[in-house]
């Protein structure tokens, strides 16, 4: 057994076997049983969620279950509730709408969650009113769609049954339903909920109390995927911010922790600490928030993390460097292997109590020989002055401490400067020489100790296994490309360059046979030389890794392929906010924003992209009957990816290098995905263009819960497509069951002269993209820098008769007060002729007199076309809280598409053979 003041938490095995991790609790547990005294009224495991042995109390598995069974998730236990579940569209999705039944309180949450709603943990219900008293809602106003419990259709029900339960007159506590909800999803759907609660800076789960099935699960997979950015100080310049995994990066951690009863609220201290002076921010929930006095049915025992991140700034960063924040829910002593695991990974541990007698003493003295630092906050009960003293003078000895670790907080102790005590506190203990742990060094601690970890299941190791295998050959990124994706690169730009020329011949008025022949002839020796070449090993690993019969080992080796290909790939630097912005263009064509700050780093697509190539280069040769077709080798390619797609992965549609689409490629995935769909495949395509930087792929992100990649110098750089499933109860009144979401990479802002040959490819991706779309958003960062690629194509469009419904988004990058839309600068983008709106008549002869959008023939400023989007953060970043008005923009925005999808406002929704011959045509 690791000491208390063990500070080398080393390496253990995951595939510690489940004898082992009984043992260990047991072992935990009969240390606390011999501290036990016949005189000490205290015993261990009278508190919920704590025994992990075969002696579970009955009565704590059923308050699970009545848990579970009071909000809708008992089904879930058996086949749990998946990402693609909780995404799908519904009617609910053009809904502002109030919980009716405590069933409606985990989808409420999800979906708030998913848009990055700062009120998600405020879910509350709408109980059933009057008729007469219940409001009316206007047609002419958005008001929020509230939802009535008719009680009489329970009046059967056995009303013993929930008797220690919240009813809904006593709504769940927001805890309780976080972690119902968590014991109920997959782990990809857990990783999902963490990652959308660290974006809004909510306090994450860290250790889940698991009553049923007498484990405390440590959710490492879980937290994967955070990814936090800060800045150091000083000097602030390009690559003084830093950006990782929260698993990864090592930073002090500090644990505060109730023992008994304690006056002070935990959470709400630790919000004061982590908060600027300036604005209160609650990460941790606390009992003086909404429902937060509601008493924990199945959270006692909850371990939350949270981090204060710098933003490089002296004047606004509370600390100088990264800090790890641990609460932990209920008493000590009723989770003692959960306050263990505290001691064992935290600098100094916060002890909040109202009084201290033998009980605490017995307690706290077997953690004698702890390297952790402990400090006291007491809020002693009158009369109680000596007794606590007396304790406290056994105790100092036994911790190590002095006096300066016992700290007194009563009603009438100034908050601020008790808050800047604490602050000063955690401050000295990282000036001095102190644990530094990261989230995986926690995860050995918690193995040592007993505790599952939902990473060390056989599918995720395996898949673990086989990633490492790949990036282990990666030394250099320029040299693996080279060698291993030999289809990419040079060989594929030449293969682009022919089939566009080819294109353009075909739509000439009097094409030259000869040259035709010849690049025909040149395409099918690029293609002969392409399929020479045989799979590297690093490809035909990660064939096998997504050609797994396990599903989650192959979801489980997606994900690993995405961060170990980060973690190989050669560090970026990152510009602070300043820079950025001081780099943004002040005028049309001022600066080429075509190219990213840094090179496109390795990703899944890269490989997908090689697939595509060796699929592309057989079906090329098949076709012009080089090959036959019962030779051939990549056949099943589009059927791989196309699991993929149907999994929730970005598929790309258009390659960035070479805004080139790979036609064979894609065509192969759309038909795949008809014989997949068979009878529910009925399209709509939605798709966002626009300048770089402004947020798009954020914006399309919240709205649907999808996986795009963000970021400048990380966003798309051709386009990709990801799938969404509209419920099958909603189909029918949405005209569809699928919609198709493309993400393209950012368009330049210049006129056609200075972009050079880069505009022509963005300005046919533009055509291409738009004109598969029923609907497009188009994102701006200024309201006159509207990329000239895609007026052109709105003007070779309206010429065909295909034209999307289309919506301008204006992101305000630094207003967090911008919402709505605004006549005023809505006129001003229709009506005042810019640069570009000059650029795009000389490009276009047929273009003469259209100077703007106003111009055009198919615009009508009556249908709202322009929507302004406040700033996404409340505040300077990483610290910065989501900002509710823009959560709030976007769900009116998503609202006004899918109605327009509804009402047939859009194009003519399309089956997939339909999109097919469209993809094949543009």
């Amino acid at each position: 057994m690791a000491s208390a003041g063990h500070s080398d938490l080393g390496e253990v095995a995951s595939g510690i076997k489940a004898s082992e991790r009984r043992t260990a609790v047991a072992i935990a547990d009969l240390e606390w049983r011999e501290m036990e005294g016949d005189d000490c009224e205290f015993h261990y495991g009278e508190g919920p969620n704590e025994s992990q042995d075969s002696d579970f109390p009955i009565e704590e598995r059923s308050r699970l279950q009545e848990m579970l069974f009071l909000l809708g998730l008992e089904t879930y236990q058996t086949q749990k509730l998946s990402l693609q579940d909780a995404l799908q569209i519904s009617s609910d999705s053009m809904k502002n709408w109030a919980p009716q039944t405590p069933k409606d309180l985990p989808w409420n949450f999800l979906r708030k969650l998913q848009a990055l709603n700062a009120e998600a943990r405020n879910t509350t219900m709408v109980l059933d009113l009057p008729r007469d008293t219940r409001p009316v809602e206007k047609e002419s106003q958005m008001e929020e769609e509230i939802i009535y419990w008719d009680t009489a259709e329970d009046i059967s029900a056995d009303i013993y049954s929930f008797s220690e339960l919240p009813t809904p007159d006593t709504p769940v506590n927001p805890l309780d339903l976080l972690c119902a909800l968590l014991l109920s999803s997959d782990s990809f759907l857990q990783q999902e909920i963490v990652s959308k609660m660290s974006l809004c800076q909510f306090a994450l789960p860290l250790i889940l109390p698991d009553p049923e099935n007498h484990y405390h699960t440590f959710l490492l997979w879980a937290m994967r995927g955070t990814v936090r950015t800060w800045g150091s100080q000083p000097p602030r310049v390009v690559g003084s911010f830093r950006e990782d995994s929260m698993v990864l990066s090592r930073a002090p951690a500090f644990a505060f922790v109730r023992m008994e009863v304690s006056s002070n609220s935990k959470s709400q201290l630790l919000n004061d600490v982590l908060s600027p002076g300036h604005r209160q921010q609650d990460c941790f929930w606390h009992r003086d928030l909404n429902l937060g006095t509601n008493p924990r049915e199945i959270a006692d025992g909850l371990v939350e993390i949270s981090w204060f991140l710098p933003s490089g700034r002296e004047d606004l960063d509370i600390f100088p460097e990264p800090m790890a924040f641990l609460n932990l829910r209920g008493d000590i002593g009723s989770h003692w292997l959960q306050f263990k695991f505290l001691t064992e990974i935290s600098s100094a541990i916060f002890i909040l109590t109202d009084n201290i007698s033998k009980k605490e003493y017995k307690l706290l003295s077997s953690m004698k020989g702890s390297t952790t630092k402990y400090y006291f906050i007491l809020s002693p009960y009158r009369g109680k002055r000596n007794t606590n003293l007396r304790f406290l003078n056994r105790l100092i000895p036994v911790l190590k401490m002095d006096h300066s670790h016992v700290l007194v907080k009563v009603s009438s102790t100034d908050s601020v400067g008790f808050v800047h005590r604490v602050r000063a506190i955690v401050t000295h203990v990282t000036r001095s020489p102190c644990r530094r742990v990261s989230v995986e060094d926690m995860a050995n601690a918690a193995r040592k100790l007993g505790l599952k970890v939902d990473e060390d299941c056989e599918e995720c190791q395996r898949a673990k296994d086989r990633m490492e295998q790949i990036t282990r050959k990666i030394k250099d990124l320029e040299t693996y490309c080279r060698d291993e994706l030999r289809l990419q690169g040079e060989p594929w730009r030449k293969v682009a360059q022919v089939e566009k020329e080819l294109c353009q011949i075909q739509w000439a008025s009097d094409p030259p046979e000869k040259y035709r022949a010849e690049l025909r002839h040149r395409l099918l020796e690029l293609r002969m030389q392409q399929n020479d070449h045989d799979p590297s090993w690093g490809v035909q690993e990660f064939i096998s890794g997504i050609s797994s019969p396990s599903l989650g080992e192959k979801q489980y080796f997606l994900k690993w392929m995405e961060w170990g290909l980060a973690r190989v790939a050669q560090p970026r630097p990152r510009p602070s906010p300043e820079m950025i912005f001081t780099l943004r263009p002040k005028h049309c064509g001022a600066m080429d924003f075509s190219e990213p700050f840094w090179p496109e780093p390795l990703g899944v697509e890269h490989f997908l992209r090689e697939m595509g190539q060796f699929y592309e280069a057989e079906s090329c040769l098949v076709e012009a009957g080089k090959l036959p077709a019962g030779q051939r080798r990549f056949a099943h390619f589009p059927g791989l990816a196309l699991e993929l797609l149907l999994k929730g992965l970005p598929l790309e549609l258009i390659d960035g290098n070479t805004l080139s689409p790979a036609l064979r490629w894609v065509t192969g995935l759309l038909k795949e995905l008809h014989v997949r769909l068979e009878r529910r495949s009925r399209l709509v395509v939605l798709s966002a263009l626009g300048m770089p930087g402004t947020g798009k792929s954020t914006l399309l992100n919240t709205m649907f819960g999808l996986r795009f990649v963000t970021g400048r110098g990380r966003g798309p750089r051709g386009a990709f497509m990801q799938l969404i499933k509209v419920a099958e109860s909603f189909s029918q009144d949405l005209g569809c069951d699928h919609i198709l979401v493309i993400d393209s990479g950012g368009l330049i802002a210049g006129v056609r002269t200075e972009a050079g040959e880069r505009f022509e490819r963005e300005a046919s991706l533009a055509t291409l993209i738009m004109g598969l779309s029923n609907v497009t958003v188009v994102s701006l960062a200024e309201t006159r820098n509207i990329p000239p690629a895609i007026l052109h194509a709105f003007l070779r469009l309206e010429k065909t008769g295909h034209m999307p419904n289309y919506q301008f988004v204006y992101q305000n990058l630094h207003d967090v007060s911008a919402l709505g839309s605004k006549p005023r600068e809505r006129r001003q983008l229709l009506d005042q002729p810019s640069d570009v709106g000059r650029a795009t008549v000389q490009m276009e002869k047929q273009g003469d007199g259209i100077q703007t959008l106003a111009d055009l023939a198919f615009w009508d400023p009556e249908k709202q076309h322009i929507w302004h989007i406040p700033g996404l953060w409340h505040g300077v970043p990483p610290m910065a809280a989501v900002n509710l008005a823009y959560s709030e923009a976007i769900f009116e925005l998503k609202r006004c598409l899918l109605e327009n999808i509804r009402n047939g406002l859009s194009n003519q929704n399309k089956n997939i053979q339909q999109l097919i011959e469209l993809v094949r045509r543009l």
